[in-house]
């Protein structure tokens, strides 16, 4: 099997070291003479994506901590999906979730010789083949030998570890999941040697999340490699973004036209249509808008009904409030409006539908990001309607094109969507209060809930201007902390703060 990610450059891995940082990750921590363990960059430090950390717990062994795809700016920074490093000692691949940007790279992996045990949660573990499944469709083969094939080999190295419990390694080493409260079955992972440990935060929920429980902080780390998507940021809180989700969908709605909610397959639609529930229900809330109960409610993705499917089927790992809801409402992703659209002829005849009827309807659909998926489709034949409204609800990369359309509005510019011009008559919201990740305050708490306070923090997982800011905090909290930042990296022109944020 041979694997083409359609590049020819090469991504060189990086390794922390004395010549390109100020401080080195091969530099002792404690003091001591020598350190077993260190860190070696292959995605994710420079960046929000391609999230991929070799872990070295002795001179010999070491493990892999996600490998993730790169995606917008990243993807043309480091254009091959290819596997550049060595596997020579690689003894497990530990996932802390299932997003693309933390498994995408699976496949290369493989590829390459992988055969150690990919190790996750039990959700994951369900999770993973279908995420897989689908992002190899879209970016590798349509083959459905290749595809097949490439899925049996990932589930005969899976191998579900529950929360809490101690996982060995060889050779002395183990490592112990706890929830992160990102999406169901995401993880941080604390990674003991010896006396040593080092934590990998993962992505970190936010406290909004209705559906997950919120992470506790870890009891110790000698380093923390934490994330800082939002490090420079705050969300709005869980009622205001209710409110702002119902105020914005009311808005929309006498605009009679298409609204359209770009939202990831898995964690984001199953939030929406958990709130979305609760406004037509009126559980716990009153709605101030009757229009909304009269019009259809579209989730077009199949892998979204798919994974939904599934999200109720594991309710033991849902928070304590959203285990309540199920005591008053047995199906609390289900309400009377919504329309749920798997296949494909279903897909464009819904399209051509609300084209030719001109009747408003909100549509949910994938990718987040518009980077492919269905969404696109409605987004080539609304965005320029002034009727139309697009409601982002998730983090938008640097450089993909629901990016440039939150950046682009009012008909102001256009966007190239399959090599075609649009011009963006769209109005476009952004709502705050839905980011499945950690913002700044949530990050300080994580840290600062910690029994003894890290050694050292290493900021990985953000674009450049919130890992200096999370930075400046933490250093100010009295923690060293390394911002994981080359020396010849700028700030991107387009890296800087904005009123609205992404997510």
């Amino acid at each position: 099997m041979r694997l083409s990610s359609g590049h020819g450059s090469r991504h060189v891995p990086e390794t922390v070291s004395f010549d390109n940082l100020p401080l080195s990750f091969h530099q002792p921590f404690h003091r001591r003479n020598s350190v077993d363990m260190h860190i070696t960059h292959h995605g994710g430090n420079e960046g929000v994506t391609g999230s991929c950390h070799q872990l070295h717990y002795n001179d010999n062994d070491s493990v892999l901590v996600d490998c993730g795809s790169f995606q917008g700016r990243d993807a043309r920074r480091f254009p091959s999906a290819e596997i550049q490093f060595p596997l020579d000692g690689i003894q497990a691949l530990v996932l802390t979730h299932v997003h693309i940007d933390h498994i995408g790279r699976i496949p290369y992996l493989l590829e390459a010789g992988f055969n150690k045990p990919i190790y996750c949660t039990p959700p994951t573990a369900r999770f993973l083949p279908i995420m897989l499944e689908d992002s190899i469709r879209l970016g590798i083969t349509r083959n459905k030998k290749v595809v097949a094939q490439i899925l049996k080999e990932v589930n005969s190295l899976i191998k579900a570890v529950p929360y809490g419990k101690w996982q060995p390694l060889p050779r002395g080493a183990s490592f112990r999941y706890s929830p992160a409260g990102h999406i169901l079955g995401s993880a941080y992972i604390d990674f003991d040697h010896g006396d040593e440990r080092f934590v990998f935060s993962g992505d970190i929920g936010s406290r909004c999340t209705p559906i997950l429980r919120e992470p506790a902080s870890p009891e110790r780390a000698d380093v923390l490699v934490l994330e800082s998507t939002y490090g420079d940021r705050l969300h709005e809180g869980r009622e205001t973004r209710l409110a702002r989700l119902e105020a914005i969908l009311c808005e929309t709605m006498e605009n009679r036209g298409v609204t359209i909610i770009p939202a990831f397959s898995l964690g984001r639609t199953q939030e929406l249509l958990f709130e979305l529930n609760q406004i037509m229900e009126g559980i716990d809330h009153r709605t101030n808008c009757s229009m909304l109960h009269a019009i259809d409610i579209i989730v077009d993705s199949p892998m979204a009904i798919k994974l939904t499917d599934i999200y109720e089927q594991m309710s033991e790992y849902w928070s304590e409030e959203a285990n309540e809801i199920l005591t008053v409402d047995r199906q609390p992703f289900v309400f009377k409006n919504l329309v749920e659209l798997d296949q494909a002829g279903e897909s464009r005849g819904n399209i051509e539908y609300l084209k030719r009827s001109g009747k408003p309807a909100i549509v949910i659909a994938g990718s987040g990001m518009c980077t492919g998926g269905r969404v696109v489709e409605y987004l080539k034949t609304f965005i320029s309607k002034p009727t139309t409204d697009i409601i982002f609800v998730g983090f938008q990369a640097y450089g993909t094109l629901g990016r440039k359309i939150q950046d682009c509005h009012g008909g102001k510019c256009g966007v190239s969507i399959d090599r075609e011009e649009f011009l963006v008559r769209a109005k476009t919201h952004t709502l705050t209060g839905y980011s499945a990740h950690a913002d700044q305050n949530d990050l300080l708490r994580f840290v600062q809930g910690m029994k003894s306070p890290p050694k050292e923090i290493r900021l990985v997982h953000g674009e450049y201007r919130p890992r200096q800011v999370l930075a400046e905090k933490l250093n100010a909290l009295g923690i060293k902390t390394i911002a994981c930042t080359n020396p010849n990296e700028q700030p991107p022109s387009e890296d800087r703060p904005q009123s609205d944020p992404a997510e």
